[in-house]
């Protein structure tokens, strides 16, 4: 497939036809010493939570980076650890996710996955929003709004954008398209009652950690944690 991609590449004038293959080559070194390091990682519960630590300190740079912001980005890992205490100590305590790394990890993955995106978008497109409609903001403060609620007052209709993808996830899973995590479940245990008591769990664990990492991230940014310099 990656060599069927790089001939379309090339005879579509896509670009360099090595895209595909280093890409391909890249992905599979790349998996294969995650693969390798989860599995020794995972075997105990102290060294998953080493693991955990690391993706999220990723997760934080990744999404401060994406929201573009000039002052503030670090507050985001505040934001996608609300997010995370919101779903994972519920999964863990009411017993639907074991305590053990092979459960947590990959689920804590998925979810922060999802959140960090979710942030992101919502803090760029927030702060995208307070460039653009600058004027709306100085509006409301002439009324007598604080600056908080003058922010927020335009920030409101554009932040929810950041949970669209997987409320439409949710809302189209099974018709038309079957999750990651239904697809495999359903070929490790042939069960799709399993798989999609699965998926479920997986989706409103996401809706839910989004839903919250998202409320935090435009409170922080109306409040002026997150900022953008605007030019001159």
């Amino acid at each position: 497939m990656a060599i069927a991609a790089a001939i379309v590449y090339r005879a579509s004038a896509l670009g360099s036809p090595w895209v595909v293959p280093r890409a391909t080559v890249r992905a599979a070194v790349q998996l294969a010493a995650v693969a390798t390091v989860l599995a020794a990682a995972m075997s105990h519960l102290w060294s998953s939570i080493l693991v955990l630590l690391g993706m999220f300190v990723v997760a934080a740079v990744t999404a401060a980076r994406r929201s573009q912001a000039s002052r503030g980005s670090a507050w985001l890992a505040a934001s996608q650890a609300v997010g995370l205490v919101a779903v994972l100590p519920l999964l863990v305590l009411s017993g639907a996710v074991p305590a053990t790394g092979f459960a947590i990890v990959p689920l804590f993955g998925i979810v922060l996955g999802g959140t960090m995106t979710a942030a992101a978008i919502a803090a760029r497109r927030a702060l995208d929003t307070l460039g653009t409609r600058s004027g709306e903001v100085e509006a409301a403060l002439s009324l007598g709004l604080s600056e908080r609620d003058s922010r927020m007052e335009v920030i409101a209709d554009t932040v929810p954008d950041a949970l669209l993808p997987n409320v439409d996830q949710a809302r189209t899973a099974g018709l038309v398209a079957l999750p990651g995590a239904f697809v495999g479940v359903l070929l490790a245990t042939g069960s799709a009652a399993q798989a999609g008591a699965v998926q479920v769990l997986v989706l409103v664990s996401l809706l839910l950690a989004q839903t919250c990492a998202v409320a935090v991230t435009a409170e922080l940014v109306a409040r002026g944690r997150i900022t953008r310099y605007r030019p001159a």
